[in-house]
């Protein structure tokens, strides 16, 4: 059975930073492609960011780049996302999503319960 366990979320003052984790089980982390998404209240929900599985290549949605960091350690089953100056537009409630596939193009095929970051002063 697939899981996906985020953490690290909580509440921050602009420019401050987080750190999200997200333990994966069930499956062979190291063969998906795997990522992160996000709602905001009101919103539909949009991708974050995304590491492939074969040549850990990385992307990232435009108002989140040169600011967050994905990565993942397979050996841990674990990916990780570095959010650096924060701003009150990232609050929302962010998921860990699974790729049906070793790339980020694969469908969507897991997703975690989510864990909140709020970004106010």
């Amino acid at each position: 059975q697939v899981q996906l366990v985020e953490s690290g979320g909580g509440s921050v003052q602009p420019g401050g930073s987080l750190r999200l984790s997200c333990v994966a089980s069930g499956f062979t982390l190291g063969n998906y492609a795997i990522g992160w998404s996000r709602q905001a209240p009101g919103k539909e929900r949009e991708g974050v960011s995304c590491i492939s599985s074969t040549d850990g290549k990385t992307y990232y949605a435009d108002s989140v780049k040169g600011r967050f960091t994905i990565s993942r350690d397979n050996a841990k089953n674990t990916v990780y996302l570095q959010m650096n100056s924060l701003k009150p537009e990232d609050t929302a409630v962010y998921y860990c999503v699974t790729r049906s596939g070793s790339t980020c193009f694969n469908r969507v095929a897991n997703w975690g319960q989510g864990t909140q970051v709020t970004v106010s002063s």
